[in-house]
C-alpha cells in the first residue's frame, strides 16, 4: 500500500512538474517580442510599388472615399504616397504601378466575396474597355493629379490592372523580376484588401517586402477597422513595416 502510495504522489509530482513547465513555456511564447527582421535599401535591387493611386479611394469624389476618408486623414495617405513617389524618383528607384481596373465584362462575373460585390456596386475603377481610354482622365479609375508627374514620366512600370486583391493576375511580378528587383518597398490603397494581398503574395512569389504603413488606409464601417487590421497583418508577416519617414530617409541614404 505504501508503495502505491509513493508511486501516486511522485506521477502528481511530475505532472504538477510539467504542467508549470508547459504554462511557462506558453507564458513566454505569449510575452516574447516578435522578432524584426529589417530589409536593406539598395536602388539596384529594391523598388517601391504602389497600389490603386487611384481617384475612387484618394479623391473627395471617389466611390470609396466614404470608407476610407477617416483612415487616409489618421494616416496622412495622400501626403505619405506622394512622398514616397517624389524621394523615389529623386534617388533612382524604379517604380511600379499596380492599378486597379473593371471592363463593362467584369460586371458579369457570377459571384464574388463581400468587398467584390460593394466595389461593383460603387461603380469602382470603371473604364469602357482595355483598349480605349475613352472617358478615362479624371475618372475613378484615373490616378490621383498629383501623383501623375511621378506616374505619368515615361519611367514608372504600370502593369496591367489587379482584378480583385492581389497580383496574381496581373504581370506585376513579371516586370519586377525583369528589372531585377529582389526587394519592395510597398505603399498604396487598401491597406487590408489590396495591399496586404500584394504583400502576401510577393512574399510567397520569394520577394523581401517592406510595407509602408503609413502610406495607405483602409476601410471602416460599423465595427469593422480594416487598418487596425492591415497593420497587425504588416507587421506580423514583412520583413518590416516601416513609417513613410523612415522609409524616406532609408532611400535617401543611398546618396
Amino acid at each position: 500500500m505504501r508503495k502505491i502510495l509513493l508511486c501516486f504522489f511522485v506521477f502528481s509530482f511530475l505532472v504538477h512538474v510539467n504542467f508549470y513547465a508547459f504554462h511557462q513555456n506558453v507564458v513566454t511564447a505569449q510575452t516574447s517580442s516578435l522578432p524584426s527582421p529589417g530589409m536593406k535599401v539598395d536602388r539596384n535591387n529594391t523598388a517601391l510599388v504602389i497600389t490603386d493611386p487611384q481617384n475612387d479611394f484618394l479623391s473627395p469624389k471617389g466611390a470609396a472615399w466614404h470608407l476610407v476618408k477617416d483612415s487616409v486623414a489618421e494616416n496622412h495617405t495622400i501626403e505619405n504616397i506622394e512622398s514616397l513617389l517624389k524621394t523615389a524618383k529623386a534617388n533612382q528607384f524604379k517604380v511600379f504601378v499596380s492599378p486597379h481596373y473593371y471592363y463593362p465584362y467584369d460586371q458579369k462575373w457570377m459571384f464574388g466575396g463581400a468587398m467584390e460585390h460593394s466595389m461593383h456596386a460603387l461603380n469602382m475603377y470603371q473604364r469602357k474597355g482595355p483598349l480605349t481610354l475613352d472617358g478615362f482622365k479624371g475618372s475613378g479609375a484615373d490616378f490621383l493629379d498629383r501623383y501623375k508627374p511621378f506616374i505619368e514620366d515615361g519611367q514608372t512600370v504600370i502593369t496591367s490592372p489587379h482584378k480583385i486583391y492581389g497580383p496574381e493576375a496581373n504581370d506585376l511580378v513579371l516586370q519586377l523580376r525583369k528589372q531585377g528587383i529582389t526587394r519592395i518597398i510597398l505603399a498604396g490603397m487598401s491597406g487590408n484588401l489590396c495591399v496586404e494581398s500584394h504583400m502576401r503574395e510577393l512574399i510567397e512569389q520569394g520577394f523581401e517586402v517592406a510595407v509602408v504603413h503609413d502610406a495607405t488606409a483602409s476601410g471602416k464601417m460599423n465595427d469593422l477597422d480594416g487598418d487596425k487590421a492591415a497593420k497587425i497583418n504588416f507587421r506580423m508577416i514583412a520583413s518590416a513595416s516601416w513609417p513613410t519617414n523612415e522609409a524616406v530617409e532609408k532611400m535617401k541614404s543611398m546618396n
